[in-house]
């Protein structure tokens, strides 16, 4: 049997889905959950560990209804900041872990190690480990390996990965978030973590947790240990407060209120995801990694302390959440929600940002060309309609709009219109029939077309072709062009959009309506379209996929202008690696992590540089420079280096500047200048070769020549 990054991936997606062990405890009143944690236990047994084991992992556990996987992220963040500190009495870290769920585009996310997911390779290696040890546990019980009760469901088989992937890897700590409840959850394994914490609490997944909050909270109350801290937000409503205060003096835990940190509020502290309620998420994250590091012998407080704090709070990165993406004609906002509260919140979000970005309209009945606004929604498995209904009365509200959209389109979570799923993005959580039939998107555009009869509204069967239309309204919006965007009407006939946006905007600067009144506009400056993409993190991580596969960043018009752009990694160094094959693999693994945001800057050019000091070949450092485009945003220094600045990298020849640097410069030499300007380019100074050891987490900024300073 081959033993692939995508056999694995096949093998996972055979597993039961969570769909329908969630459907079998909603059915049983709820009473399988209590077999959750013995059924877990014996799993954990079959793979050679038992839950005390567990404790080597000195973990961070999370569980709440919203905002705790931004809150495992920041928190994972801030500590990958303490990565080989030198402070006295403190052990330095070397190996953050962080599981999350659900992923995005690919399942290597859910189990990262310093702020990267796994590699191809790695997560096979320990994918296959475990496999091995349940089907070897099964023989041993005269059991059929290949049955489907050999092995437990989807999510409890990735839970048992992490864990064996954590402590295989020897991690200082693991930041693990829970899945569905507490109490019951697979993660909940756990017996002795450093810190827990629980997030924002709502009313989400009533079949296995109930229908009050009062219920919710005791089940998330779940992961309280005793004399371990908890922390959760002092905004709770009182009826979760009321419970998770009794729950934690029975279990005598320590429970501690997070009210918002002024610093964070005021914005001195800058968070690297958007949204007000993430201020919340961070204050929460912070309080978790600082008591972990007291926990765990960190004394000091000094300057660079809170440095690496802040640091932490602005470098984190989580994709699809609050997330802004443009290509030619449109801008793109995204934003995963599963929850009313979570809908409403990213509803304020697409607000905020279109009021901040908007331009003087009439929104008169009788003004037809008002810049195209569309929605993209899907929520497969939760009670759709509320959520479609909260959306547009969040926004009607936040933008004065009786009509948030000119354009709706449902969709299921299926990927592509000719191949369906991308592996990694088998949606395991849903009625296939329901999918298959559009049941659910049927029914929301029935709704949508009711409370709003002016928009345009309409049902396809995957993402690539809700993708697709927007991409037709660009350039219909952009050039005039009449292309037709099809759609299934909610009756299951088909209907066609009719383009009522005449407006071009690479001339027109002003129009007037139907009565005469002008109307001042700026359409040859921003996006012809809007596009607003929420509800499911299975839809927004469909979306991330499609929109790097099927590239349309040049949006053209139909007179031979190219629609999308060259693979330009493929372009650049595929030649060059023609007889080292796996070098060019390891590249382009890389350049789909940064491509779709799973890695960042330094983490790019830390992945690029270690390549190139395992193959010595310069060709991977020129490859670089085709990953960051001019104007990327480049901060690789903390805000209290003598040498920081904040700046965007103006020309490619910087790029593999840094990255030849940064392989040969003394690792204690972290201050040293590296580049200068001449004539608007930046030339690269050349250090002697002082070492061959790149220091994690250390990297040092470009800064003018009129501005450098040194120390002594």
């Amino acid at each position: 049997m081959s033993r692939t990054y995508n056999d694995a991936v096949t093998s996972l997606n055979t597993l039961q889905s969570n769909f329908a062990i969630v459907d079998a405890i909603r059915k049983s009143g709820r009473s399988l959950n209590e077999q959750a944690i013995p059924e877990m236990v014996d799993w954990c047994r079959r793979i050679g560990y038992k839950p005390s084991d567990f404790n080597a992992l000195n973990a961070i556990h999370i569980a709440g209804t919203k905002g705790k996987g931004s809150t495992a992220a920041f928190t994972s963040s801030i500590l990958t900041q303490f990565i080989d500190g030198d402070e006295p009495g403190f052990r330095p870290l070397s190996k953050v872990g962080l599981f999350t769920s659900p992923h995005l585009t690919s399942v290597r996310e859910r189990i990262q190690i310093n702020g990267e997911p796994l590699s191809e390779e790695v997560f096979a290696k320990y994918f296959f480990e475990v496999w091995d040890r349940l089907e070897n546990a099964a023989r041993d019980a005269g059991e059929d390996p290949a049955s489907t009760k050999a092995k437990p469901v989807y999510f409890r088989y990735l839970t048992l990965m992490a864990f064996h992937t954590y402590l295989s890897e020897k991690v200082n700590v693991a930041v693990i978030e829970c899945g569905i409840g507490g109490a019951y959850d697979s993660t909940n394994v756990l017996e002795s973590p450093v810190v827990t914490a629980i997030t924002s609490l709502g009313i989400d997944h009533v079949g296995m947790l109930g229908d009050t909050i009062g219920q919710i909270a005791w089940h998330k109350s779940g992961i309280m240990k005793k004399g371990i801290q908890c922390f959760t937000p002092d905004s709770q409503p009182q009826e979760a407060k009321e419970i998770m205060e009794k729950v934690a003096k029975e279990k005598e835990c320590l429970l501690e209120y997070v009210k918002p940190m002024p610093k964070i509020e005021t914005g001195d502290y800058i968070l690297g995801l958007q949204g007000e309620f993430q201020k919340i998420n961070a204050t929460l994250a912070l309080e978790v990694a600082w008591k972990w590091l007291r926990v765990e012998g960190y004394k000091s407080h000094d300057r660079q302390f809170f440095q690496r704090l802040k640091n932490g709070l602005r470098y984190v990165r989580w994709p699809g959440r609050c997330d802004t993406r443009k290509e030619k004609g449109i801008e793109w906002y995204v934003d995963g929600a599963h929850t009313l509260e979570s809908i409403r919140l990213a509803g304020e979000w697409f607000a905020s940002q279109v009021i901040t970005k908007s331009r003087p309209t009439n929104k008169s009945s009788e003004y037809p060309h008002r810049r195209p606004r569309v929605l993209i929604f899907n929520q497969q498995t939760r009670d759709a309609n509320a959520f479609a209904e909260e959306l547009f009365t969040t926004l009607s509200k936040a933008l004065d709009d009786s009509r948030p959209f000119s354009h709706v389109i449902f969709c299921t979570n299926t990927t592509f219109k000719e191949t369906g799923f991308k592996p990694d993005l088998v949606f395991v959580n849903s009625n296939a029939s329901d999918v298959k039939s559009l049941t659910v998107q049927r029914r929301l555009a029935e709704i949508w077309a009711k409370i709003d009869p002016a928009a345009e509204v309409g049902v396809v069967r995957t993402i690539e072709e809700a993708v697709e239309i927007v991409r037709k309204l660009a350039r219909h919006h952009q050039y005039g062009t009449h292309e037709n965007a099809e759609m299934v009407a909610p009756t299951g006939t088909r209907t066609k959009t009719s383009h009522t946006h005449e407006m071009n905007p690479s001339s027109a600067k002003e129009t007037r309506t139907a009565s005469g009144e002008e109307i001042k506009t700026s359409f040859d400056q921003e996006p012809g379209v809007t596009a607003f993409v929420t509800g499911s993190l299975h839809l927004v991580g469909g979306f991330l996929e499609v929109l790097e596969s099927t590239k349309a960043s040049d949006i053209a018009n139909p007179d031979g202008v190219p629609t999308s752009a060259p693979d330009i990694p493929g372009r650049g160094i595929k030649s060059s690696f023609a007889k080292e094959p796996e070098v060019y693999s390891k590249f382009l693994a890389i350049s789909e992590d940064f491509k779709n945001r799973v890695i960042d800057v330094p983490q790019l050019l830390r992945r690029v540089a270690d390549l190139y000091i395992e193959h010595e070949r310069p060709e991977v450092l020129m490859a670089v420079n085709l990953l960051l485009p001019n104007g990327y945003p480049f901060e690789l220094a903390p805000e209290d280096s003598v040498n920081a600045t904040r700046m965007a990298v103006p020309c490619p020849r910087l790029r593999s500047s840094v990255l030849e640097w940064a392989h040969k410069v003394d690792p204690n030499d972290v201050e040293r200048d590296v580049g200068v300007p001449r004539d608007e380019e930046w030339m690269a100074e050349k250090p002697s070769n002082r070492g061959n050891k790149l220091p994690p987490h250390r990297w040092v900024e470009m800064e003018p020549a009129t501005k450098r300073r040194r120390t002594s």
